[in-house]
């Protein structure tokens, strides 16, 4: 079996930059779950019905797909609706995924990018796992600045971002992606080392978070 390194943190944590300068040090696969959810809500895919089934006909584009910006103005104003849609899309995820991790060839290392790494099964697959944590100020301006929302639409997927202080206990790794570029470089290194040989020593980087 593949060696899996869970990756997860909240909305504009920096997860993907944190993917990306895995695949540098050496992972074989980077797996985004949110791309894994973008493929599923096109129209041949079975959440496509249940999702519209659910939340109507106005969240579609003219073209009849799937609008995640009218989707997300519903469901992060709304604890219960976002539940909803979770329950919707989280099983066909979590398929989907494990229908990949099999592609993988036993020696190589994977790495998982999931928000909901830890509120599912499916971090209990993976050998480590890392946790990508930020200022939410620069969470707000990531999500304004990248995306384009206004600041009470990027609020809005900030408070229905799990809390992060839980996850503290259950994750193996802490990158703290608060400050540059070179510092979030420096801890993603040194906890490749340790995952690759246990035995290293452990490198002290001063975090902010």
């Amino acid at each position: 079996m593949p060696l899996l390194l869970g990756l997860t943190g909240n909305i504009a944590s920096g997860k993907t930059t944190v993917g990306k300068m895995l695949l540098e040090l050496g992972a074989a696969r980077y797996i985004d779950a949110d791309e894994v959810v973008h493929r599923l809500y096109a129209k041949d895919q079975p959440i496509y019905t249940g999702v519209v089934a659910a939340f109507g006909e106005e969240i579609l584009t003219p073209e009849g797909e799937i609008d995640r910006r009218k989707l997300g103005a519903i469901v992060f104003n709304d604890a219960e609706k976002l539940k909803q849609l979770e329950g919707i899309v989280h099983p066909a995820v979590g398929l989907a995924l494990a229908q990949e991790i099999q592609t993988l060839p036993d020696e190589a290392v994977a790495v998982i990018d999931a928000v909901k790494l830890l509120e599912g099964g499916l971090g209990a697959l993976c050998h480590k796992r890392w946790l990508v944590v930020c200022q939410e100020r620069l969470q707000l301006k990531r999500l304004m600045g990248r995306d384009g929302f206004t600041e009470e639409e990027a609020r809005a997927r900030l408070r229905a971002q799990p809390p992060i202080k839980p996850k503290l206990k259950l994750v193996d790794e802490v990158i703290d992606n608060s400050r540059t570029l070179g510092h979030s470089r420096a801890q993603v290194k040194a906890a490749w080392a340790r995952f690759r040989e246990p035995e290293a020593p452990e490198e002290e980087i001063p975090l902010l978070f």
